[in-house]
């Protein structure tokens, strides 16, 4: 008899504790989960924070969190646990144990492996008693995303004609100093010419100094990546030339960036589209302009550059009608009549036009 009462006391304690459980696990409580940044350049590590909060007397006995992870960010092997697991590099899962009154925060080591636009949002919860009986589920939505830059190449991986190109754009923008241009003061060194000595400024600081001049020209820089692989293509590249495509797209972010570090103007073109704007029937064009504000939005375009071709790559040159005096380089996988005869046009504008070959 003792054994009969002990089961339904057992029974009881069971209910009731699912019963406990099941209506308050979720009860002030709260899950979050953020990037450490919001943006990085691909190949870099970044840190998936998850937040919890727990904010009553009663413990949670267990809490998952599961999400759809795009497979471009790499969670770090030794994190591959229990606890911590993705399974067929798409889905990621979390496990918790929850006491009272506590907050937690996980970091999770993340790698990004390629450019782009990643969400990482949507996170389905489940949560439960001691032995499972009562589950509850909840699906939340984060604002969870980060832009990852495209990597930018050493001098040694830019293909010869970038960087002929970019030398010479370097070469005639350090070629004669304006004298009526002052861009403000330096330090006197040996050899500077007399005329250049800023009397007020030396008598001011008890030394030399001399007024740094701007210069005559102020080259603007417009990079203009061909999203065809071949003169056939339409629509998305084929898998097998994506890799050379992205490779294309990082050395359109290395060239802006270093013309922009030289004081020089930067843009840059395609005949792609930007994400979500799929048969919109418009390139990219982001017009030449100096300054860190620049350099971000070049990177943000660039990142979010799909490989998908919205128009033909001469009939994307030919509607750069504005573009005057530029140099121009065109990365491109081929030459033929129709895109030839569209660079003679840009270069009867009076810009100046070099062919890039992209190759895989």
């Amino acid at each position: 008899m003792s054994i009969l009462w002990l089961m339904a006391l057992s029974i009881i304690l069971v209910g009731l504790q699912a019963l406990l459980f099941g209506v308050n696990n979720l009860r002030r409580f709260s899950y979050s989960r953020r990037f450490s940044v919001s943006n990085a350049f691909e190949g870099e590590k970044v840190e998936l924070i998850e937040t919890i909060r727990n904010e009553k007397l009663l413990p949670v006995p267990w809490l998952r969190a599961e999400s759809r992870i795009p497979i471009e960010l790499q969670f770090a092997r030794e994190q591959l646990s229990p606890s911590h697991e993705v399974s067929g590099g798409m889905y990621h899962r979390s496990m918790f144990f929850l006491p009272p009154m506590c907050l937690i925060n996980r970091h999770h080591e993340v790698t990004l492996s390629r450019r782009g636009i990643y969400e990482a949002g949507s996170v389905a919860l489940a949560t439960g008693d001691l032995f499972s009986l009562a589950r509850k589920k909840r699906q939340m939505n984060f604002d969870c995303s980060i832009l990852v830059y495209p990597r930018l190449l050493s001098e040694d991986e830019l293909p010869e004609p970038a960087m002929r190109f970019l030398g010479d754009a370097i070469v005639k923008r350090w070629i004669m100093p304006d004298p009526f241009l002052v861009n403000g003061i330096r330090d006197y060194a040996p050899g500077d010419p007399l005329r250049d000595v800023h009397w007020k400024a030396s008598a001011r600081t008890g030394q030399l100094r001399v007024k740094l001049r701007d210069y005559t020209t102020d080259p603007k820089v417009l990079v203009l990546l061909n999203i065809q692989s071949t003169q056939n293509q339409w629509s998305d590249v084929p898998v097998q030339f994506v890799d050379m495509m992205e490779r294309a797209i990082s050395v359109c972010a290395t060239l802006c960036l270093r013309a922009l570090r030289y004081g020089m103007s930067a843009g840059f073109g395609s005949n792609a589209c930007l994400n979500g704007t799929h048969g919109s029937g418009k390139g990219i064009y982001v017009p030449g302009m100096g300054g860190s504000a620049q350099a971000d939005k070049l990177l943000e375009t660039m990142a979010k550059t799909e490989l998908h071709m919205e128009l033909s790559m001469h009939t994307f040159l030919e509607s750069l009608e504005d573009v005057n005096g530029e140099d121009i380089l065109i990365l491109t996988a081929y030459e033929d009549e129709d895109l030839l005869s569209a660079v003679q046009k840009l270069r009867n504008r009076g810009n100046t036009v070099t062919l890039s070959a992209i190759r895989q």
